[in-house]
């Protein structure tokens, strides 16, 4: 049934499309991921004028058909919640804000309900145009970690993932699905003390208090993190930026 569909979102990415419009693709909480075309948007006087920009949480008006023929959108109606200007004012922020709504669009493409993600992202963003020091390698993996957990995709950290052993965990499995054991650790590759340690923190903390580790510790857990969702997920994750 066709009808005018209120939701919030951030804008993940923005596309060029024909003369003056642009396909965005969006995160809700509400309606997960989506398509929408803003037309005419890219028109000197555009009724939207700048707040359809990507890393931007908005409060959007949507027409949906009735009989739709592709999985588009129509934007009617857009008002800023939060446009995270200070963001893009910092070159380390801005590339890490990309990276985090690249994770989004790779792990999250169901257009189920998406609040822990949405929410995630939110504190993600707010945290980048707050203070571009959140822009570091620790926090874009400590991020990432938690979207995992959002996208149900979490390793297990506890225990080893093939036998159930919690002692002697010396390497990780994206194909058992987190940490394994000196007996398990066939198809796995090493996971320091601290990398491990670096997972379970980063896990367990609020995304502002993101632990720190080694750089070698970092390269073992982002190795993790990309081993989840690719086995898991079946999706690559692009590389974290140190910083």
């Amino acid at each position: 049934m066709a009808g005018s569909l209120k939701l919030e979102a951030v804008v993940l990415r923005s596309m060029r499309f024909g003369e003056a419009d642009r396909i965005l693709h969006l995160l809700s909480p509400t309606r997960g991921r989506l398509s929408a075309i803003a037309k005419g948007v890219r028109r000197t006087r555009s009724r939207f004028g700048g707040r359809l920009e990507p890393f931007s949480r908005v409060a959007l008006l949507l027409y949906e058909p009735a009989r739709p023929r592709s999985d588009l959108l129509t934007v009617t109606g857009a008002d800023t919640i939060q446009p995270h200007r200070r963001l893009r004012e910092d070159g380390r922020a801005l590339d890490a804000a990309g990276r985090a709504c690249d994770a989004v669009a790779r792990l999250i493409d169901s257009a189920e309900p998406q609040g822990p993600a949405y929410n995630l992202l939110c504190a993600e963003l707010g945290l980048l145009d707050a203070d571009a020091a959140h822009a570091g390698h620790a926090n874009q993996l400590a991020f990432r970690l938690k979207l995992l957990l959002a996208a149900g995709f979490a390793p297990q950290l506890g225990a080893c993932a093939a036998c159930g052993e919690r002692e002697h965990l010396s390497g990780f499995s994206g194909a058992a699905g987190g940490v394994v054991c000196d007996a398990c650790e066939a198809s796995a590759f090493p996971l320091d003390a601290g990398a491990h340690a670096f997972l379970c923190d980063a896990l367990g903390r609020p995304l502002a208090q993101a632990p720190t580790a080694e750089p070698r510790h970092l390269r073992q857990a982002e190795r993790a993190i990309a081993a989840m969702a690719e086995h898991h997920a079946g999706t690559r994750l692009r590389a974290a930026t140190g910083g």
